[in-house]
C-alpha cells in the first residue's frame, strides 16, 4: 500500500538552495527517489496477499506488495512463490531499473521542488511548517535546505527516513522478484511510466498543502509503535481490516490524496490488467496492497467486470 508521503534532482533552478551540500543532497534525494515505492500494511488476518482472476481458461495473478522490508522479513508468505512459479510474465507499477538513472532524477528534481518564489514556508500555514520543521530537524534534515522541496517529496525522504532507522531496506517484495525475473529470464513490464509516478507525486497536496503535511505527519508519528500489526496485516492479506485501517481514514481525512494516489491509477491501470486475459502466457501482477483493497481497489473492479477472483493459496 501507498504510504501518505513521495523523490531525487538536481538543476540550476535548486542550485542556490544546494550549493555547497552536494553529498548530502544526493543521499537525501536518493532517497525519495527509492520512496516512490513507498508502502504501508495494516493489521489484518486471513491467508496471503495473492490472488488470481480468472475468466474462462485465463489467469492473471494479483500480489499485493510492501516496497520496504527488513533481512528477517524473509521468507515472503509461499503464495508469491507460487503465483511467481505459475507465470511467465511479471508486472510492476513503474521500471524498477530507471530509478538509477540520472536522466530520470534530473527529471524528478526538475519536477520535485519549486521552480518558482514558492517555498515550503509561502505554501503550508504557521502551525504546520512549525511542525514539519521540528519532524525534519529532528529527522536530520534542516529546513533552511529542503524549502525548495515540494510536500510530496520531502514528505516522503521523511517516510522512507523513518522505516530505514527501524530496519527497513528498499528490498522489498517488487525489489526482489524484479531480480527474480531478470535472473530467470521472465518478461517484465510496467503499469505506468516513471514520469507518470513522477507527475502523481508532484502535484500530491497541491491546494491543500497545510492538510496533506498535517495528515502525513500523524501518520510517520505513529508507524513506528504499529510496525509489526502492519507486517501480519500484509502477509495476512485481509481485505476487510486493510480498507477498514488504510482507506476509510484516506477518505475521510484527505480525500483527494485518495483519489490521486489509488483510484485515478487503478482505473489507468484498468485497460492494460484486463488486456492480459487476451495475451498468450500467465501473467504475475505486484503493486501496492492498497491498490487491490476497497470499493475502488483492483479486485473489486475485475470482480464487478465479471472476473471470478479466488485467493491463491501455497503448493
Amino acid at each position: 500500500m501507498n504510504m501518505p508521503s513521495a523523490s531525487r534532482v538536481s538543476t540550476s533552478a535548486v542550485t542556490p538552495v544546494v550549493q555547497g551540500h552536494g553529498a548530502f543532497m544526493r543521499r537525501v534525494l536518493q532517497a525519495a527517489a527509492v520512496s516512490l515505492l513507498l508502502v504501508i500494511a495494516l493489521p489484518a488476518r486471513a491467508d496471503a496477499p495473492v490472488w488470481q482472476a480468472s475468466k474462462g481458461d485465463n489467469t492473471v495473478f494479483l500480489g499485493g506488495t510492501i516496497h520496504l522490508l527488513r533481512a528477517q522479513d524473509y521468507p515472503l508468505p509461499e503464495a508469491f512463490e507460487t503465483a511467481y512459479q505459475a507465470s511467465d510474465r511479471l508486472f510492476f507499477e513503474i521500471d524498477q531499473n530507471q530509478m538509477t538513472d540520472m536522466s530520470v532524477q534530473a527529471r524528478m528534481m526538475q519536477q520535485l521542488t519549486y521552480q518558482d518564489d514558492r517555498t515550503l514556508q509561502s505554501v503550508l500555514d504557521d502551525e504546520t511548517y512549525a511542525a514539519l520543521t521540528a519532524y525534519a530537524e529532528n529527522a536530520g534534515l534542516p529546513m533552511a535546505m529542503m524549502q525548495k522541496f515540494k510536500p510530496g517529496m520531502l514528505l516522503t525522504t521523511l517516510s522512507l527516513l523513518e522505516f530505514q532507522s527501524r530496519g527497513f531496506t528498499p528490498q522489498g517484495v517488487d525489489a526482489y522478484y524484479n531480480s527474480r525475473a531478470m535472473g530467470d529470464g521472465k518478461d517484465r513490464g510496467e503499469l505506468e511510466t516513471i514520469d507518470q509516478q513522477i507527475a502523481m507525486l508532484a502535484s500530491m497536496g497541491e491546494g491543500y498543502e497545510s492538510e496533506f503535511v498535517t495528515y502525513s505527519l500523524r501518520d510517520l508519528e505513529t508507524v513506528g509503535d504499529a510496525i509489526e500489526d502492519m507486517l501480519a496485516a500484509w502477509r495476512a492479506g485481509d481485505q476487510a481490516s486493510l480498507e477498514a485501517q488504510f482507506i476509510a481514514p484516506m477518505l475521510a481525512e484527505a480525500p483527494e490524496l485518495y483519489d490521486s494516489m489509488l483510484v485515478e491509477r487503478n482505473n489507468n491501470w484498468m485497460s492494460q490488467i484486463e488486456a492480459m486475459f487476451d495475451e498468450p502466457g500467465t501473467e504475475f501482477v505486484l503493486v501496492g496492497a492498497a491498490h487491490l483493497v476497497g470499493e475502488h481497489g483492483v479486485l473489486a473492479m475485475l470482480s464487478e467486470r465479471g472476473y471470478e477472483i479466488d485467493r491463491v493459496s501455497a503448493d
